[in-house]
Protein backbone atom coordinates (compact mmCIF):
# COMPACT_ATOMS: atom_id res chain seq x y z
CA UNK A 1 0.00 0.00 0.00
CA UNK A 2 1.64 2.98 -1.38
CA UNK A 3 1.22 6.64 -2.38
CA UNK A 4 3.98 7.81 -4.63
CA UNK A 5 4.52 11.61 -5.39
CA UNK A 6 5.50 12.45 -8.89
CA UNK A 7 5.11 11.91 -12.81
CA UNK A 8 3.15 8.57 -13.53
CA UNK A 9 5.37 7.91 -16.68
CA UNK A 10 8.83 8.48 -13.88
CA UNK A 11 6.83 5.91 -11.94
CA UNK A 12 4.78 3.42 -14.01
CA UNK A 13 8.47 2.11 -15.35
CA UNK A 14 9.40 1.11 -12.01
CA UNK A 15 6.39 -1.50 -11.19
CA UNK A 16 6.97 -4.59 -11.78
CA UNK A 17 5.67 -6.76 -14.81
CA UNK A 18 2.10 -8.26 -14.38
CA UNK A 19 1.60 -7.29 -10.60
CA UNK A 20 -1.35 -4.97 -10.93
CA UNK A 21 -5.18 -6.83 -11.16
CA UNK A 22 -6.66 -3.41 -11.72
CA UNK A 23 -5.52 -0.13 -12.98
CA UNK A 24 -8.45 3.07 -12.97
CA UNK A 25 -7.43 5.95 -14.32
CA UNK A 26 -9.01 9.39 -13.95
CA UNK A 27 -6.70 10.98 -15.82
CA UNK A 28 -6.76 14.78 -17.08
CA UNK A 29 -9.74 14.93 -19.70
CA UNK A 30 -8.23 17.50 -22.14
CA UNK A 31 -10.14 20.22 -21.23
CA UNK A 32 -7.71 22.87 -21.49
CA UNK A 33 -8.63 24.44 -18.23
CA UNK A 34 -7.04 25.21 -14.95
CA UNK A 35 -9.60 23.43 -12.25
CA UNK A 36 -9.79 25.11 -8.97
CA UNK A 37 -12.17 24.08 -6.35
CA UNK A 38 -11.89 25.64 -2.46
CA UNK A 39 -12.63 23.15 0.51
CA UNK A 40 -16.17 23.95 2.54
CA UNK A 41 -14.71 26.40 5.26
CA UNK A 42 -12.30 27.97 2.57
CA UNK A 43 -9.60 26.70 4.64
CA UNK A 44 -7.54 24.99 1.56
CA UNK A 45 -7.80 25.61 -2.43
CA UNK A 46 -6.91 22.38 -4.45
CA UNK A 47 -6.31 22.74 -8.46
CA UNK A 48 -4.48 21.20 -10.89
CA UNK A 49 -3.82 21.96 -14.94
CA UNK A 50 -5.11 20.73 -18.10
CA UNK A 51 -3.75 22.46 -20.81
CA UNK A 52 -2.19 20.77 -23.87
CA UNK A 53 -0.04 22.44 -26.31
CA UNK A 54 -2.27 20.43 -28.51
CA UNK A 55 -4.27 16.96 -28.81
CA UNK A 56 -1.60 15.02 -30.58
CA UNK A 57 0.77 15.65 -27.31
CA UNK A 58 -1.83 14.65 -24.81
CA UNK A 59 -2.76 11.76 -26.79
CA UNK A 60 0.95 10.83 -26.46
CA UNK A 61 1.25 11.05 -22.75
CA UNK A 62 -1.88 8.81 -22.81
CA UNK A 63 -0.34 6.00 -25.31
CA UNK A 64 2.84 5.70 -23.30
CA UNK A 65 0.85 5.96 -19.68
CA UNK A 66 -1.64 2.91 -21.22
CA UNK A 67 1.43 1.18 -22.74
CA UNK A 68 2.94 1.06 -18.93
CA UNK A 69 -0.41 0.16 -17.50
CA UNK A 70 -1.06 -2.77 -19.99
CA UNK A 71 2.50 -4.19 -18.90
CA UNK A 72 2.08 -4.33 -15.44
CA UNK A 73 -1.48 -5.98 -15.77
CA UNK A 74 -1.88 -9.41 -14.71
CA UNK A 75 -3.12 -11.78 -17.27
CA UNK A 76 -6.40 -11.97 -15.25
CA UNK A 77 -6.44 -7.70 -14.53
CA UNK A 78 -8.84 -4.80 -16.55
CA UNK A 79 -8.60 -1.32 -16.83
CA UNK A 80 -11.36 1.28 -16.66
CA UNK A 81 -10.24 4.64 -17.99
CA UNK A 82 -12.84 7.84 -16.67
CA UNK A 83 -13.25 10.06 -19.43
CA UNK A 84 -15.60 12.91 -20.56
CA UNK A 85 -16.68 14.40 -23.97
CA UNK A 86 -13.23 16.08 -24.42
CA UNK A 87 -11.37 13.47 -26.26
CA UNK A 88 -13.05 10.12 -25.40
CA UNK A 89 -13.56 9.20 -29.15
CA UNK A 90 -9.73 9.82 -29.28
CA UNK A 91 -9.01 7.40 -26.00
CA UNK A 92 -11.62 5.06 -27.00
CA UNK A 93 -9.13 4.54 -30.38
CA UNK A 94 -6.18 4.53 -28.49
CA UNK A 95 -7.65 1.93 -26.35
CA UNK A 96 -8.38 0.27 -29.43
CA UNK A 97 -4.38 0.27 -30.29
CA UNK A 98 -3.12 -0.59 -26.91
CA UNK A 99 -4.88 -3.39 -25.46
CA UNK A 100 -6.37 -4.43 -28.70
CA UNK A 101 -10.43 -4.04 -29.66
CA UNK A 102 -10.91 -7.68 -28.94
CA UNK A 103 -10.14 -6.63 -25.20
CA UNK A 104 -12.83 -4.24 -25.17
CA UNK A 105 -15.50 -5.31 -22.63
CA UNK A 106 -18.04 -2.31 -21.89
CA UNK A 107 -18.82 1.74 -22.46
CA UNK A 108 -20.28 2.22 -18.81
CA UNK A 109 -22.22 5.53 -18.43
CA UNK A 110 -21.85 7.35 -15.19
CA UNK A 111 -25.18 8.55 -14.77
CA UNK A 112 -26.31 11.59 -12.76
CA UNK A 113 -27.85 14.86 -11.66
CA UNK A 114 -26.91 18.11 -11.04
CA UNK A 115 -28.29 21.24 -11.49
CA UNK A 116 -26.71 24.06 -13.97
CA UNK A 117 -27.37 26.85 -16.26
CA UNK A 118 -26.39 25.12 -18.81
CA UNK A 119 -25.01 26.97 -22.11
CA UNK A 120 -26.32 26.12 -25.66
CA UNK A 121 -27.10 22.58 -25.96
CA UNK A 122 -27.56 19.96 -23.89
CA UNK A 123 -26.68 19.60 -20.18
CA UNK A 124 -24.63 17.48 -19.51
CA UNK A 125 -25.03 14.55 -17.07
CA UNK A 126 -22.69 11.67 -17.24
CA UNK A 127 -19.33 10.72 -18.09
CA UNK A 128 -17.76 7.24 -19.62
CA UNK A 129 -15.81 4.96 -18.51
CA UNK A 130 -14.01 2.22 -20.71
CA UNK A 131 -13.47 -1.35 -19.33
CA UNK A 132 -10.74 -3.34 -20.66
CA UNK A 133 -8.97 -6.38 -20.84
CA UNK A 134 -5.46 -7.29 -20.69
CA UNK A 135 -6.85 -10.59 -21.93
CA UNK A 136 -10.11 -12.80 -22.28
CA UNK A 137 -9.13 -14.24 -19.32
CA UNK A 138 -9.96 -11.27 -17.29
CA UNK A 139 -11.38 -11.64 -13.86
CA UNK A 140 -15.03 -10.69 -13.28
CA UNK A 141 -17.41 -10.50 -10.16
CA UNK A 142 -20.88 -10.13 -11.45
CA UNK A 143 -23.30 -8.10 -9.41
CA UNK A 144 -27.25 -8.15 -9.08
CA UNK A 145 -29.33 -5.37 -9.14
CA UNK A 146 -33.37 -5.43 -8.14
CA UNK A 147 -35.66 -6.24 -11.17
CA UNK A 148 -37.86 -3.62 -12.58
CA UNK A 149 -40.49 -2.91 -10.90
CA UNK A 150 -42.60 -3.67 -14.14
CA UNK A 151 -41.07 -6.76 -14.09
CA UNK A 152 -43.30 -10.05 -13.53
CA UNK A 153 -41.51 -11.78 -11.31
CA UNK A 154 -43.79 -14.76 -10.70
CA UNK A 155 -43.08 -15.33 -15.07
CA UNK A 156 -39.45 -14.86 -14.57
CA UNK A 157 -39.09 -17.90 -11.97
CA UNK A 158 -41.01 -20.33 -14.55
CA UNK A 159 -38.95 -22.33 -17.10
CA UNK A 160 -39.29 -22.12 -20.30
CA UNK A 161 -38.43 -24.22 -23.22
CA UNK A 162 -38.87 -24.07 -27.37
CA UNK A 163 -41.84 -25.28 -28.60
CA UNK A 164 -42.17 -26.99 -31.75
CA UNK A 165 -41.98 -23.68 -33.61
CA UNK A 166 -39.30 -22.84 -31.78
CA UNK A 167 -40.94 -20.62 -29.61
CA UNK A 168 -40.23 -19.64 -25.88
CA UNK A 169 -42.98 -21.13 -23.60
CA UNK A 170 -43.80 -22.33 -20.05
CA UNK A 171 -41.87 -25.49 -19.06
CA UNK A 172 -44.64 -27.84 -18.00
CA UNK A 173 -44.35 -31.86 -16.94
CA UNK A 174 -46.31 -34.58 -17.36
CA UNK A 175 -49.38 -33.07 -15.51
CA UNK A 176 -49.64 -30.41 -17.27
CA UNK A 177 -47.71 -28.36 -14.40
CA UNK A 178 -45.59 -24.81 -14.31
CA UNK A 179 -42.01 -26.51 -13.93
CA UNK A 180 -40.50 -23.72 -11.45
CA UNK A 181 -36.41 -22.89 -13.01
CA UNK A 182 -33.79 -22.20 -10.31
CA UNK A 183 -33.50 -19.44 -8.32
CA UNK A 184 -33.05 -15.80 -9.50
CA UNK A 185 -30.56 -13.44 -8.19
CA UNK A 186 -31.62 -9.84 -9.90
CA UNK A 187 -30.51 -9.06 -13.02
CA UNK A 188 -26.87 -8.55 -13.60
CA UNK A 189 -25.53 -4.91 -13.20
CA UNK A 190 -25.85 -3.21 -16.84
CA UNK A 191 -23.13 -0.78 -18.25
CA UNK A 192 -25.58 2.41 -17.47
CA UNK A 193 -24.55 3.51 -13.43
CA UNK A 194 -27.27 5.91 -11.88
CA UNK A 195 -24.77 6.89 -8.57
CA UNK A 196 -25.51 10.41 -7.61
CA UNK A 197 -22.61 12.96 -7.51
CA UNK A 198 -21.12 14.19 -4.12
CA UNK A 199 -23.34 17.11 -3.05
CA UNK A 200 -21.60 19.72 -1.20
CA UNK A 201 -22.73 18.31 2.16
CA UNK A 202 -21.30 14.50 1.79
CA UNK A 203 -19.38 13.74 4.41
CA UNK A 204 -16.52 12.45 2.23
CA UNK A 205 -16.55 15.84 0.04
CA UNK A 206 -12.49 17.49 0.46
CA UNK A 207 -13.08 20.39 -1.93
CA UNK A 208 -11.01 19.08 -4.83
CA UNK A 209 -12.15 19.35 -7.88
CA UNK A 210 -13.33 16.37 -9.92
CA UNK A 211 -13.47 14.40 -6.93
CA UNK A 212 -15.37 11.21 -7.68
CA UNK A 213 -17.76 9.20 -4.88
CA UNK A 214 -16.30 6.53 -3.02
CA UNK A 215 -19.42 4.47 -4.40
CA UNK A 216 -18.30 4.53 -7.83
CA UNK A 217 -15.28 3.03 -7.32
CA UNK A 218 -16.01 0.37 -4.99
CA UNK A 219 -18.85 -0.66 -7.77
CA UNK A 220 -15.42 -0.87 -10.53
CA UNK A 221 -13.07 -2.20 -7.25
CA UNK A 222 -16.30 -5.04 -6.85
CA UNK A 223 -16.53 -6.62 -9.86
CA UNK A 224 -12.44 -6.78 -11.19
CA UNK A 225 -10.86 -7.61 -8.00
CA UNK A 226 -10.89 -10.12 -5.14
CA UNK A 227 -9.64 -9.15 -0.95
CA UNK A 228 -6.14 -9.05 -1.35
CA UNK A 229 -5.36 -8.09 -5.11
CA UNK A 230 -4.19 -4.90 -5.63
CA UNK A 231 -5.49 -1.61 -7.35
CA UNK A 232 -3.69 1.22 -9.01
CA UNK A 233 -4.64 4.80 -9.59
CA UNK A 234 -1.56 6.61 -11.84
CA UNK A 235 -3.56 9.77 -11.22
CA UNK A 236 -5.02 9.34 -7.72
CA UNK A 237 -5.85 13.21 -7.10
CA UNK A 238 -7.66 13.39 -3.85
CA UNK A 239 -7.49 9.41 -3.46
CA UNK A 240 -10.77 8.22 -4.00
CA UNK A 241 -9.88 5.03 -5.55
CA UNK A 242 -7.61 4.13 -2.31
CA UNK A 243 -10.18 4.91 -0.04
CA UNK A 244 -12.72 2.74 -1.88
CA UNK A 245 -10.00 -0.03 -2.01
CA UNK A 246 -9.01 -0.03 1.24
CA UNK A 247 -12.29 0.20 2.84
CA UNK A 248 -12.73 -3.21 0.37
CA UNK A 249 -9.62 -5.04 1.66
CA UNK A 250 -7.60 -4.79 -1.56
CA UNK A 251 -3.94 -3.38 -1.81
CA UNK A 252 -3.23 -0.55 -3.41
CA UNK A 253 -0.62 2.08 -5.36
CA UNK A 254 -1.60 5.31 -5.89
CA UNK A 255 0.55 8.57 -8.11
CA UNK A 256 -0.01 12.23 -8.19
CA UNK A 257 2.40 14.99 -9.25
CA UNK A 258 0.88 17.09 -6.58
CA UNK A 259 2.31 17.27 -2.99
CA UNK A 260 -1.52 18.47 -1.78
CA UNK A 261 -3.28 15.57 -3.43
CA UNK A 262 -1.07 13.29 -1.91
CA UNK A 263 -1.19 14.64 1.39
CA UNK A 264 -4.83 15.03 1.37
CA UNK A 265 -4.91 10.93 0.09
CA UNK A 266 -3.16 10.66 3.30
CA UNK A 267 -5.35 12.39 5.55
CA UNK A 268 -8.56 10.25 3.68
CA UNK A 269 -6.97 6.84 4.55
CA UNK A 270 -6.06 7.56 7.91
CA UNK A 271 -9.65 7.97 8.62
CA UNK A 272 -11.49 6.74 5.23
CA UNK A 273 -15.03 7.58 4.69
CA UNK A 274 -17.66 6.50 2.73
CA UNK A 275 -20.80 8.71 2.27
CA UNK A 276 -24.17 6.49 1.72
CA UNK A 277 -26.56 7.27 -0.43
CA UNK A 278 -30.29 7.37 0.70
CA UNK A 279 -31.21 7.90 -3.23
CA UNK A 280 -29.52 4.74 -4.13
CA UNK A 281 -30.87 2.90 -0.63
CA UNK A 282 -34.41 4.21 -0.77
CA UNK A 283 -35.15 5.08 -4.50
CA UNK A 284 -36.01 8.38 -5.72
CA UNK A 285 -39.74 8.15 -4.78
CA UNK A 286 -39.01 7.83 -1.24
CA UNK A 287 -38.30 12.09 -1.65
CA UNK A 288 -41.77 12.47 -3.07
CA UNK A 289 -43.77 13.80 -0.63
CA UNK A 290 -46.45 15.19 -3.13
CA UNK A 291 -49.79 13.14 -3.24
CA UNK A 292 -51.46 12.49 -6.98
CA UNK A 293 -54.03 15.32 -6.40
CA UNK A 294 -51.34 17.71 -5.61
CA UNK A 295 -49.49 16.66 -8.62
CA UNK A 296 -52.52 16.71 -10.48
CA UNK A 297 -53.04 20.38 -9.70
CA UNK A 298 -49.62 21.78 -10.35
CA UNK A 299 -49.41 20.00 -13.29
CA UNK A 300 -52.50 21.59 -14.44
CA UNK A 301 -51.15 25.14 -13.75
CA UNK A 302 -47.76 24.20 -15.24
CA UNK A 303 -45.72 24.37 -12.29
CA UNK A 304 -42.64 22.46 -10.58
CA UNK A 305 -43.09 20.42 -7.27
CA UNK A 306 -41.51 21.34 -4.49
CA UNK A 307 -40.59 18.57 -2.07
CA UNK A 308 -39.61 18.70 1.62
CA UNK A 309 -40.90 22.03 2.07
CA UNK A 310 -43.89 23.30 4.74
CA UNK A 311 -45.23 26.11 3.30
CA UNK A 312 -44.71 25.97 -0.68
CA UNK A 313 -45.68 23.11 -3.16
CA UNK A 314 -44.39 24.75 -6.04
CA UNK A 315 -43.29 27.17 -8.54
CA UNK A 316 -44.59 28.17 -11.73
CA UNK A 317 -42.06 27.67 -14.27
CA UNK A 318 -41.81 31.31 -15.01
CA UNK A 319 -40.96 34.10 -13.33
CA UNK A 320 -43.19 37.41 -13.01
CA UNK A 321 -41.07 40.70 -12.83
CA UNK A 322 -38.20 38.38 -12.27
CA UNK A 323 -38.83 36.81 -9.10
CA UNK A 324 -40.58 33.63 -8.77
CA UNK A 325 -44.32 32.83 -8.14
CA UNK A 326 -44.53 30.27 -5.08
CA UNK A 327 -47.07 28.04 -4.92
CA UNK A 328 -49.53 26.57 -1.62
CA UNK A 329 -52.15 23.85 -2.13
CA UNK A 330 -54.95 23.93 0.59
CA UNK A 331 -54.52 20.79 3.11
CA UNK A 332 -57.52 18.97 3.99
CA UNK A 333 -57.10 19.97 7.82
CA UNK A 334 -56.15 23.76 7.25
CA UNK A 335 -58.21 26.48 6.99
CA UNK A 336 -57.48 29.21 4.23
CA UNK A 337 -56.15 31.81 6.25
CA UNK A 338 -53.92 29.42 8.06
CA UNK A 339 -52.34 27.84 4.52
CA UNK A 340 -52.01 31.69 3.31
CA UNK A 341 -49.98 32.60 6.51
CA UNK A 342 -47.63 29.47 5.82
CA UNK A 343 -47.08 30.27 2.13
CA UNK A 344 -46.23 33.95 3.47
CA UNK A 345 -44.04 32.75 5.94
CA UNK A 346 -41.70 30.58 3.15
CA UNK A 347 -42.14 33.02 0.48
CA UNK A 348 -40.06 35.45 2.25
CA UNK A 349 -36.32 34.16 1.74
CA UNK A 350 -37.76 33.36 -1.41
CA UNK A 351 -38.53 36.95 -2.71
CA UNK A 352 -41.50 35.82 -4.28
CA UNK A 353 -43.32 38.43 -6.40
CA UNK A 354 -46.81 36.55 -6.36
CA UNK A 355 -48.10 33.93 -4.13
CA UNK A 356 -50.54 31.57 -5.42
CA UNK A 357 -52.72 29.47 -3.20
CA UNK A 358 -55.03 27.26 -4.34
CA UNK A 359 -58.28 26.53 -2.18
CA UNK A 360 -59.21 22.75 -1.86
CA UNK A 361 -62.22 23.28 0.36
CA UNK A 362 -64.45 25.82 2.26
CA UNK A 363 -64.34 24.07 5.49
CA UNK A 364 -63.52 26.62 9.04
CA UNK A 365 -63.12 29.36 7.25
CA UNK A 366 -61.16 31.31 9.62
CA UNK A 367 -60.24 35.27 9.26
CA UNK A 368 -57.26 36.82 10.30
CA UNK A 369 -56.46 40.26 9.73
CA UNK A 370 -55.05 41.18 6.70
CA UNK A 371 -51.49 42.05 6.61
CA UNK A 372 -48.86 44.38 4.74
CA UNK A 373 -47.20 41.88 2.63
CA UNK A 374 -50.29 39.60 1.85
CA UNK A 375 -51.62 41.70 -0.97
CA UNK A 376 -49.57 39.67 -3.42
CA UNK A 377 -51.24 36.52 -2.52
CA UNK A 378 -53.68 35.51 -5.43
CA UNK A 379 -56.30 32.97 -4.48
CA UNK A 380 -57.73 30.54 -7.04
CA UNK A 381 -60.19 27.49 -6.07
CA UNK A 382 -59.23 24.09 -7.22
CA UNK A 383 -61.38 22.61 -10.42
CA UNK A 384 -62.80 19.82 -8.47
CA UNK A 385 -64.10 22.48 -5.94
CA UNK A 386 -65.40 24.94 -8.63
CA UNK A 387 -67.26 21.85 -9.79
CA UNK A 388 -68.96 20.80 -6.07
CA UNK A 389 -69.95 23.91 -5.81
CA UNK A 390 -71.50 25.09 -9.29
CA UNK A 391 -73.14 21.06 -8.57
CA UNK A 392 -74.51 22.13 -5.46
CA UNK A 393 -76.08 25.73 -6.10
CA UNK A 394 -78.24 24.26 -8.56
CA UNK A 395 -79.41 21.46 -6.49
CA UNK A 396 -77.31 18.52 -7.66
CA UNK A 397 -75.59 16.19 -5.69
CA UNK A 398 -72.82 13.60 -6.28
CA UNK A 399 -71.94 10.60 -4.93
CA UNK A 400 -69.41 11.12 -1.95
CA UNK A 401 -65.38 10.25 -3.05
CA UNK A 402 -63.04 9.15 -0.96
CA UNK A 403 -61.04 12.47 0.32
CA UNK A 404 -57.39 10.46 0.32
CA UNK A 405 -55.97 11.56 -2.15
CA UNK A 406 -56.89 15.06 -0.85
CA UNK A 407 -54.70 14.86 2.26
CA UNK A 408 -51.66 15.85 0.81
Amino acid sequence: MTILRGDCLVHLPQLGDASIQLVYLDPPFFTQKEHTLRTRDNSNEYSFGDRWASLDDYLAFMREALTHCKRILKSSGSVFLHCDKSASHHLRVLLDEVFGSENFQSDIIWAYKRWSNSKKGLLNAHQTIYFYSKTADFKFNTIFTDYSPTTNIDQILQSRARNEFGKAVYQRDENGDTVMGPEKRGVPLSDVWNIPFLNPKAKERVGYPTQKPVLLLERIIAISTDKGDCVLDPFCGSGTTLVAAKLLGRDYIGIDISTDAIRLSESRLFEPIRTESDVLALGEDRYLEKSEYERSILKAISAVPVERNNGIDGFLKFHVNGRPVSIRIQKRDEDIESAKQRLIQASRSKNCSVMILVRTHRQSERLFAPEADDSNVVVVDAYDLMIDEWLENRGYSKPQLSTASHTG
